[in-house]
Parts: C-alpha cells; structure tokens; sequence
C-alpha cells in the first residue's frame, strides 16, 4: 500500500462504510451527533487522531460489525503522526500594485515593530484590502525566519472551521479534535512568524478570540488582519484602507494622469484593448471622481469599455451604480458585481442594523447623531438616541459609515455606491416615504431654527451650519417641491431665503420660494397666511437683488397686504424695507426715503432694537445716494453702534459700506479706504459676496480718484465679476461706469465708450437710471470720451458695447470682431 493510502486507510473506510450505509455527510453526522464539519474533516484527512468517544459514535450510527470495528480502530495505528509540515505562503499578486506607496512603507515598518503584532486592515468591500495584504506579505518574507503563512477565510462558512484553516496553513495535521488550539499554539511556539488572516468579517469573533489566545501564547508570532469589521482584540492596531486618489474636478491631464485612481483605469481599460487619448482624460476623471477611487468599482467600470464609451460610463454612474457588474468570472462571487459585494457586508448585519444602514442613506452630504436620531425614530427619546449612537459605531466598525471627528460636532456619511446600494434596500423594504418625511421635517425645523439666529453674533456660525447642511436642505426641498407639500416646501424656502441672499445664491433661492408659491396656490387647501407672507417677502427681496424690479415689488405688496390685514408690524416692517430698495436703485428718492421712515417708526412702536438699527442703515443708503452727506453719517453710525453692540457681522459691514462711501463722496480718500478695507475683510470672512463686491466696487472709486489706475481696475474687475455672478444689474452697471471712467484716463477712449455702451443697455433693461452721486463722474467721463473721439467713433464704440451680453463684459475685453477699430482694453 502506497504512503498516501496508509495515510488516507483511515478516511478511506470512514467514506466507505458511510457510501454502503446510503448517508451523506450530514445525515452521519447527525446519527452520530456530530458537527457537518467534524466528518467532512476526517473524511478529507485534516484530522488525523479523533477521540475514541468519537470513533465509537461514528461506529455506531454506521452499524459497523464487532470486526469491522476492529479493523476501523486499527487503521488509525497505521496512519503516521508526523509529516513534513509546510506554509501556506501568500498568493503570487495576479498584476501590478497600483499606488499604495505610503500604506507598503508603514505597514512593513509596523509589522516589523516588536511591540505591534496585530494589524487591522479595515475598510469597506472592493476598497483593496487583500491586495494590499498580498503586497505586504510578498515583501516582510525576510523579516519573519519562520516564515509567512497565508490563511484565506471567505470560505469558512463558521467559526470551528478557522482553527482547521490556520493549523493547515502552518502546516500542522491536528491530532485531536479536543485540544486544537492547545495543539496549534504549541506547533507555532517561539518561532517567528507572520499569520495573514484574509477575510474575517462574517468570522469575527472566532479571528477575534484566536488571535488573543496565539498571541498571548506565542511570543513571536505576529497577526496581520483583513476586515470589514474591527475584531476589538487586545493590542490590535488598525489602519482604515482608503479608496485610491482620484484628481480634482479641474484638473490638468499630467495631474489627471498621476491620480492612482486614473492611472488603475487606464490599466484596466488596456487590458481590454482601450487606450483613451487625452482629450478622454476628463471623462475618465469623471468616471473615478463618481466611484470615489474605489478599486473594485473602477475595475467593474474599466470593464465595460467593451460595450461603452467612457462618456457613456460616466453618464450612467452619475445616477446609479448599476453598471457596476461583469467582473472576472474567476473572482469570488462577491467581488463580481458591486452590489454582491455590498450583499456581502449587508447580509452580516442585524435587522436593526439593516434598518438603520437604511435609513441614513435618505442624507446627502453627510450627517449628524441628532440627524439619525430624527430619521431613525419615531421619537426622539433618550434611549432611542442611544441606540442610535451604538448602531453607528457598529456600522462604522463594519466600515459601512464614514466618521469625520475635525469639527467640534462628529460628522457621518457613506461612499455613493454605498449609499445608492442602500437606497435600493430601503426600497424594497418599502420604508422610504417614512423616513424621507422624517427627513423633511428634521431640516424644516433645523432651517426655521437657523433663521432665528440671523442678523445675530451667531449669524457667522449659522451660516457655516447651513454651508455643511446644502446638500440635504437642497433633497428636502426636491422631495417636498416634488410632491407637491405646499405646507413643508413653503416652510423650508421661507427659512432659507436669507441665507440664500447672504451667500449668493439668489437665482437657486427664488427657484425654490417661486416653486413653493405655485404649489400653496395650487393645492386643495390654503396655505396659512403668516407662512405665505414669509413666502413672498423672499421672493420679492431675491427677485429685487437681481434687480427684476416689477416682479419683486408684486411679491412684496401682496406680502404687505397679508401682514397689513394679519396686523402683523414686523412683517409688514420688514417687507417696507425691502419696498424702499426697490424704489432706492429706481432713484425714487423721496418715495424711498418714505418706505424707510414708515418701517422706522412701525420698528420704533414695537421697541425692535435690531430692526431700528436696520431702518436706519436703509435711510443712511438713500441719503448718500442722493449726497445728503450729513444725514447719511447720523443715520449709518447710529445703525453700527447698534450693529457692533449686538455682533451682527452683516450689519456692521454695511455700515462701514456707507460710511466709507460718505467719506469718498466728501472727498476723504484715507478715511474711506480705511472703512471700506475694514467691510471687505469683514465680508470675506463672513462669506458674504454682496458685501465683498460693494466694497471692492468702492475701493476702485477710491483709487480712482487717487490715480491709482492699475489698483483700481483690479478692484473693479473683481467687483464686476462678483456682482455679475450674483445676477446683480444695477450694481453692475454702475462699476461698469466706473471703469470707463478709469479707461478713459487711462487714454483708451474707444474702450471707454464700449463700457459706457454697455452699462447704458443694461440700464435701460432694469428700468434704473445712474445714481445721483455717480453722476458727475458718468456725466465727466462721457463728455470727455465723445470729445476725444469725435460723434461717429463714439457712437460706433457705444452702439457695440450696446450689443454685447454683460457676462461677454465682465470676461474683460470686446469681441474683436465687433471692434477691431478700437483701443484694446487697458
């Protein structure tokens, strides 16, 4: 009899007798009382010794004969003890690491550290974990005498058989079944030797409690870990495996090219006979930045450009993962498709784990504890609150939730794959409607909260809160407007206005509130007055800002009529405000100078400290405007003690705008510099752009006047961007004059005239004549650009900077087309 049948005598009669009995491993094993597992390994031969208990209840569910039995106990004396013990080595890495530069350096340096022996590669599904571990194994052989041994776990159904893989990864046959890990610790002993445990997460606490006992037993045997999940063992040391670096959305092609996530597709896409030019670098930067540099979905997305251009690619995965599928078909099952992989990690969660994972994917850009808290739970109690913390922590344990801890308050989000994938679960659970409801109405409520703090020394952080909290201010918004829930979608847009306006955003703003109105009037039910109001005011102040004049003082006074009929003064104060602007940029003087008192003495009734402050700062504008320089003074500085008392940062750098403006309209250039580099750098800070293109728009002027030529276009050049983008016309116009008027001491007249041209029709298109205090100048420059060039060359300059769109201005130059025949700009 050959060696291996001596070996094998005794598996060879266990599978026999078990054939001639008509059982299956499973039915044996459970005549016999024993595991599935137990017989499958003495049949295969990994147990060479088992118990004599064990023997016998095998005999006994096989009814084997007194003779039979004999000669089954005696196969066992002739099967060896010993063999030539031999590693398990890491798998020969089938391609070429891609990036991974800085994890290969730290992870060797750790793992040849005598005081760190376990090592955690953590991170979610696709993200690269065992290739690294590969990588890591292939080059620390010389650091380990004894060697390294490989143990790949994504098979091992349950926690006994881990043991069985380690012993036959080192290369031990175990002699009984009792005493394995006695047996195993004792194989391994002082030797040193590195273990890579390759997959651990649906075995955790098996890895977990074996890696404590072989540690704890053999002094030199050190543990590297693969994980979804953290095994929370003693001295485990964890490294979170990132997605590879992707390049940023404007980026040249070299810097496109050297993004490992690039670089990965690229190679990928070869390999399928793809070699996109440079013109194709864009969409495949499109292509990495939307699977966020995850390896395994850049691999499945690399694999389509069979079928697929990479525009085709990057369209379908702005909106879905689907595409994601079609991987090797010698890869594990999971790692074939994205979606197998996530079912992977989803399929080892609780059911309240699911329900969670779930839910928190109704956010877009992340979230908070209360956040979860709200969408999560039907209340917000204390106990469901710490449910909601431990259900986190677990889930960011599986590497499933991302955690940025660099704010005060922890913040929470997930991959896109991962959040699209659990989308589709809540889906077919058919929980969605629930907890997008719960959703709308957590940022309902933070929104109102937020616009409280408005106006206030709050206001700063408020509007930081609100920047984090876009992304989901914007869904709650889509999800309310695209149900038609007249209620919550005016709510939500009414709060947010100010913001809107105080970052810019006027166009998006007056989207949103007009989007709200149609619905409130559409509806089967009214909406309730004070919400309504709320409503238009803010439609009617954004559509003011972009200087749609009509429109605005119609949504203002129907506003004003419900706070009228309401005898709300507040409300009906503030809209006044917003009416008196109006009637300010139409250089409606008097009427607007009125609006600002009626809404003063309506501020002054109900004793609103803030709202006197801020009347007050409207009836200085009008009056420096109109160059009524004294009153202006009165009523702006007594609006900034206000403001600076109450640490409202807005208020204060209007009001170091108009004083700034009375002291360049006085003739004090110093005083004016001083107070208008104070509000540009107070409005920088505060985000606030309307602020920062005013001032900008008067340091120009200052510098102007003196005959600081080059500082001035600078500055007006960046204030007619700023305003431009805003959709601010008026403003526009007027810094428009102010550079022909630099252009033309700068003796480029033709230029002059085309500016002139140009602020002339985007005048006549707002309905808003040149304010009175820009007039001299205006009057000045026009007089002296047509007498230098003669009434035919200045009509031909005027009529093309007629004819050309303001954002064709703002760019810097004419079309040479259009005015081959004049100066160039400057």
């Amino acid at each position: 009899m050959s060696g291996r049948n001596e070996i094998d005598d005794f598996a060879g009669l266990l599978r026999r007798h078990r054939l001639t009995a008509g059982l299956s491993q499973e039915e044996l094993a459970e005549k016999a009382g024993l595991s599935a597992d137990a017989v499958a390994a003495l049949e295969r031969g990994r147990r060479r010794a088992p118990r004599p208990l064990t023997v016998r209840m095998l005999a006994t569910a096989l009814n084997l004969s007194e003779q039979d039995f004999a000669v089954f106990t005696e196969s066992l004396r002739r099967s060896p003890s010993g063999y030539t013990p031999q590693l398990q080595g890491p798998p020969l890495p089938p391609d070429t690491l891609i990036g991974r530069a800085a994890e290969l350096t730290e992870l060797t340096s750790l793992l040849g550290h005598g005081g760190v022996r376990l090592v955690t590669l953590t991170g979610l599904g696709g993200v690269g974990k065992s290739r690294l571990a590969v990588a890591v194994s292939n080059g620390v052989g010389r650091q380990f005498e004894a060697g390294v041994c490989w143990v790949p776990l994504a098979a091992r159904p349950d926690g006994p058989e881990v043991t069985d893989a380690v012993a036959a990864a080192v290369g031990l046959r175990l002699a009984s079944d009792a005493a394995e890990i006695d047996a195993l610790a004792e194989h391994i002993g002082a030797r040193r030797m590195l273990v890579v445990l390759d997959n651990c997460e649906h075995v955790v606490e098996t890895c977990a409690w074996l890696c404590t006992v072989l540690l704890q037993r053999c002094p030199r045997l050190t543990i590297l870990a693969t994980s979804r999940e953290l095994l929370r063992a003693p001295g485990e040391v964890v490294r979170q495996v990132q997605p590879l670096s992707v390049p940023p959305s404007r980026a040249a092609p070299e810097e496109i090219r050297d993004a490992d996530a690039v670089r990965m597709f690229l190679a990928r896409a070869a390999a399928h006979g793809v070699h996109p030019r440079d013109e194709r670098l864009l969409q495949v930067s499109r292509v990495c930045r939307s699977v966020q540099g995850i390896p395994l979905a850049i691999e499945l997305a690399a694999a389509r450009v069979n079928v697929l251009t990479i525009e085709q690619i990057a369209d379908e995965l702005d909106s879905s993962s689907r595409i994601l599928s079609g991987g090797s078909r010698t890869a594990p099952l999971r790692q074939q498709t994205i979606d197998a992989a996530l079912d992977w990690s989803y399929n080892l969660l609780s059911g309240e784990e699911q329900e969670f994972f779930e839910a928190v994917s109704t956010f877009s850009g992340g979230w908070t504890l209360p956040a979860a808290v709200a969408v999560f739970c039907p209340e917000a109690t204390d106990a469901c609150h710490e449910r909601v913390l431990d259900l986190t922590g677990r889930l960011i344990d599986k590497s499933l939730i991302l955690v940025d801890r660099e704010a005060a308050e922890a913040r929470y989000s997930m991959f896109s794959v991962i959040r699209q994938y659990a989308g589709r679960r809540l889906d077919d659970g058919g929980r969605r409607a629930t907890i997008e409801q719960r959703h709308l109405l957590h940022y309902v409520e933070l929104a109102e909260t937020a616009e409280s703090s408005l106006g206030t020394g709050q206001q700063s952080a408020t509007l930081n809160r609100l920047d984090t909290e876009l992304d989901n201010l914007r869904i709650a918004l889509g999800r309310a407007i695209s149900r038609e829930l007249a209620v919550e979608s005016m709510r939500l847009a009414a709060a947010l206005w100010r913001y809107f306006s105080l970052r810019g955003h006027y166009s998006e703003g007056r989207d949103w509130l007009e989007s709200a109105l149609r619905i409130a009037r559409a509806g089967p039910e009214p909406v309730a007055d004070p919400a309504l109001a709320a409503a238009l005011k803010g439609a009617g102040f954004l559509a003011h800002l972009q200087c749609e004049y009509s429109i605005a003082a119609e949504r203002l006074e129907d506003a004003l009529a419900i706070y009228r009929r309401l005898d709300d003064a507040a409300g009906a104060a503030r809209t006044l405000v917003h009416l008196g602007s109006i009637a300010r940029e139409r250089a409606e003087y008097d009427r607007s100078h009125q609006l600002h008192l009626e809404s003063l003495h309506l501020y002054q009734q109900l004793g609103d400290r803030a709202g006197i402050a801020w009347a007050r700062h409207y009836l200085g504008f009008v009056s420096w405007l109109r160059m009524d320089l004294d009153r202006a003074r009165d009523y702006s500085e007594a609006a900034l003690t206000y403001f600076q008392q109450a640490g409202d940062g807005e208020g204060i750098t209007w009001s170091q705008i108009n004083l700034g403006s009375v002291a360049l309209y006085d003739g004090d250039l110093p005083g004016a510099e001083r107070l208008l580099h104070q509000s540009l750098g107070r409005a920088q800070r505060l985000g606030f752009r309307e602020g920062v293109g005013w001032s900008l728009n008067q340091l120009g002027v200052v510098a102007r006047r003196q005959g600081r030529l080059e500082r001035s276009i600078h500055l007006l050049d960046e204030s007619l961007a700023e305003h431009q983008e805003l959709g601010d016309k008026w403003r526009a116009a007027s810094v428009l004059e102010a550079l022909a008027s630099v252009a033309q001491q700068h003796d480029n007249s033709g230029y002059a005239a085309f500016l002139l041209g140009a602020a002339s029709a985007v005048r006549d298109t707002i309905g808003a004549p040149v304010p009175q205090c820009e007039r001299p100048d205006t009057e000045l420059t026009t007089a002296a650009v047509r007498d230098k060039l003669g009434e035919r060359a200045f009509a031909h300059a005027w009529g093309a900077g007629q004819a050309t769109p303001l954002h064709a201005v703002a760019d810097g130059y004419p079309p040479d087309d259009t005015l081959s025949t004049l100066d160039a700009p400057w």
